[in-house]
């Protein structure tokens, strides 16, 4: 299994894995394509990796892009989607670009990134809520961060516009 960053060619089939993970998950609207898509049109895809098999397949992605604090930019990220193949969950592809991906954000110079999931396993790499950082509209208990560098700020986090990307 080799992680790299996404190549121009890799859109396709990275639309396709995104649309295969999440198919039938229950907190999914479908949109999951579409939002990396006008990520990447924005060019607002700070991180973009992608897991590729040994015959050249991309099984896995995730993708890191700018949020705003109380209606700051800053170098706070948000972390998603994550996605593994459906045969290949479970198998440590998702933790791999975690763990490399997290790597790469504070390479940049981030201050922390946020995330929206499941605690159980965002928690692993020290994701965690935090009183006074929210995220409107979401049980409070799935919404939490990562400080790399200083603490965790508070007020209201809003992701790209992308994210309000339709199917």
């Amino acid at each position: 299994m080799q992680l790299r960053p996404e190549r121009p060619a890799d859109a396709p089939a990275i639309a396709s894995l995104i649309a295969q993970a999440f198919d039938g998950h229950p907190h999914s609207g479908g949109t999951e394509p579409a939002i990396v898509r006008e990520l990447r049109a924005a060019g607002a895809l700070t991180i973009s990796l992608v897991a590729v098999d040994e015959t050249g397949n991309i099984v896995g992605h995730i993708a890191f892009s700018p949020v705003t604090i109380a209606g700051r930019a800053g170098r706070w990220y948000g972390l998603g989607p994550i996605s593994v193949l459906p045969a290949l969950q479970r198998a440590g592809i998702g933790s791999r670009l975690m763990t490399d991906g997290l790597a790469r954000l504070k390479a940049l110079g981030a201050e922390g990134c946020v995330v929206l999931g499941e605690p159980a396993y965002y928690g692993r790499w020290g994701f965690a809520v935090h009183e006074g950082l929210v995220y409107p509209g979401v049980p409070p208990e799935y919404f939490m961060a990562l400080a790399f560098a200083g603490g965790v700020p508070r007020g209201e986090v809003a992701y790209h516009a992308a994210f309000a990307a339709q199917a």
